[in-house]
């Protein structure tokens, strides 16, 4: 299993935290790494275009969190985010996606997901979700 480091979280915020993209899209990779890249101390260390790519980057480069898309050719999010959450259960997984429907939210849970995130929603839930995820809670959209 890979370790997680512990977050210095305070007041203000949640400091030096490193995270793994993973979309088959390089557009929505730049716009996630873009508005994460936002917050202070806070850095996409990683990307990936798959689940295959996905699982070898979260060895390799050991990040504090991944936001993982659903649907990607090779291997997609479900089955990445099993791989991860057996790998390294301590790395939260926030996964997105552009379809909303309740069994959804479920299936993310079953796959060891802490949140999900409809990409819709993404210039202003995105924060908030990572945040929520790094203080060891769920995030999930309001049905």
């Amino acid at each position: 299993m890979i370790p997680l480091g512990d977050k210095a979280q305070s007041a203000q915020g949640i400091h030096d935290l490193r995270i793994v993209v993973v979309d088959d899209h390089d557009a929505v990779r730049r716009l996630i790494r873009e508005i994460l890249e936002s917050e202070d101390n806070w850095i996409v260390c990683g990307e990936a275009a798959d689940g295959v790519e996905a699982v070898e980057r979260i060895r390799e480069l050991r990040p504090d969190l991944v936001v993982m898309d659903i649907i990607m050719p090779r291997r997609n999010g479900f089955e990445a985010t099993r791989e991860i959450a057996r790998m390294a259960p301590k790395i939260p997984v926030l996964m997105t996606t552009l379809y909303e429907f309740p069994e959804l939210w479920r299936q993310v849970r079953d796959a060891g997901a802490q949140g999900c995130l409809l990409k819709t929603e993404s210039a202003t839930s995105l924060i908030p979700a990572v945040k929520s995820l790094i203080l060891r809670q769920t995030f999930f959209p309001v049905s």
